[in-house]
């Protein structure tokens, strides 16, 4: 397991070390990549997945794209919350799909980070 703490590397953007998918925003940093697998979007963490427009304006230009993201992670795409407006669906598919990248990458970066700081 890997002891490097990802909020120790602000000025890190995870892109250098990891793939960041369209749908995501390219300057995501270590230390948000860190505070989505710690608390998810929905708490505040990454808040272009849980903003109305924001998630709809996204879902919009890269909705396939998450939804297969979530296809290929859960074997199905998770249903939206019943009665839920087109906005909420947005927001219930992009952060879940943000949540579940989060969690991958952060791993992926603790041991790239890891690997550099041992070089």
């Amino acid at each position: 397991m890997s002891t490097v703490n990802l909020y120790d590397y602000d000025s890190i953007r995870a892109a250098e070390y990891v793939d960041v998918p369209a749908w995501i925003d390219a300057e995501i940093s270590a230390p948000d990549v860190a505070a989505i697998e710690q608390g998810g979007c929905e708490s505040g963490a990454y808040m272009p997945a849980v903003t109305y427009a924001t998630a709809a304006d996204t879902m919009a230009r890269h909705g396939d794209a998450v939804l297969d993201y979530l296809e290929s992670v859960y074997g199905d795409v998770p249903a939206p919350p019943r009665g839920a407006s087109w906005s909420a669906i947005a927001v219930h598919y992009l952060s879940r799909a943000v949540d579940a990248w989060a969690s991958g990458a952060a791993e992926e970066l603790r041991a790239a980070l890891e690997s550099a700081d041992d070089e």
